[in-house]
């Protein structure tokens, strides 16, 4: 009777060491037996806004874009169109901001895993960007042109095809799209000011990029004084102009947030004194 207790005892001990280790291997890290983790969206899904508070701070992905993100000479603050109004969304949450430099190609990714919590950097909406997060209303208009040394003007100017160019543009961005539909060589870089790098290096024949950037970092008084851009290339393809948005992660309800913060900066003028401080009350969108 003894030997029959102990064999019973045996198999129920590993009967249940074997629903354990199963249980264990559907649940994830939840600590919730037979449940997924969740994922990105899903967390966002039961309140980004939330998880943004209780860690108390905004990580907004940027990359170095005069006027939107960018660095006053000898300073390390981010100052700019989209950086002022990310301090100002940030505060309306009652939270500190944090400036992240992202590689513009990985913008989902660095969403998705939490490294960010909004992609705030001069975003044009093209399907694919609507497609892989969820946007903001738009608040600025744009259109993509060429770039190019300055003593070569009239060699690009009024220009419809980029065949047997070498033109640098940033990975991943509406200035790639727009440089392959014209049939460049393109030459992917981390950044659109990477891609000015290599013009004035003469590494490349030229680049593409938006025209506010262009129109900040390009010309007399700036850093690229050897360098000149033209040729709209939205209407080169027949296009319309671009719009820039900020994106979240799927089904954030930061999205609401910052739609509201964005009408509230309209109607109080904020949005229209801050676009103005940088050259863009062209730009800005307004009601």
């Amino acid at each position: 009777m003894k030997l029959k207790k102990w064999l019973a005892l045996a198999l129920a001990l590993a009967t249940a060491a074997t629903l354990t280790a199963c249980s264990n291997t559907t649940g994830g890290d939840t600590g919730t037996p037979g449940s997924a983790a969740p994922s990105g969206s899903q967390a966002a899904a039961e309140s980004d806004t939330q998880y943004v508070k209780d860690k108390g701070t905004l990580v907004v992905g940027i990359t170095y874009f005069e006027p939107m993100d960018y660095k006053a000479e000898g300073s390390d603050e981010w100052i700019g169109f989209d950086a002022d109004m990310a301090k100002a969304f940030a505060a309306s949450l009652g939270v500190k901001v944090e400036f992240s430099e992202i590689t513009w190609d990985y913008k989902v990714e660095e969403l998705e895993s939490k490294a960010i919590d909004v992609v705030w950097n001069g975003m044009t909406l093209t399907d694919e960007v609507t497609s892989s997060m969820a946007t903001s209303n738009p608040y600025c208009t744009n259109y993509q042109v060429l770039v190019y040394p300055a003593e070569k003007a009239a060699d690009f100017e009024n220009l419809t095809s980029l065949e047997g160019l070498s033109v640098a543009v940033e990975s991943g961005s509406a200035g790639e799209d727009a440089a392959e539909a014209l049939g460049a060589s393109t030459v992917p870089v981390q950044s659109q000011a990477n891609t000015l790098m290599e013009v004035s290096a003469g590494t490349s024949d030229a680049a593409v990029i938006d025209v506010l950037m262009a129109a900040a970092m390009i010309g007399e008084g700036t850093s690229y004084a050897d360098l000149a851009y033209s040729v709209n290339l939205n209407e080169a393809q027949g296009l319309d102009a671009e719009e820039y948005g900020v994106g979240f992660r799927k089904g954030s309800d930061l999205v609401d947030a910052f739609n509201e913060f964005w009408d509230a900066a309209e109607a109080d003028g904020t949005a229209l004194e801050t676009a103005t401080t940088y050259g863009l009350e062209d730009a800005v969108i307004l009601d």
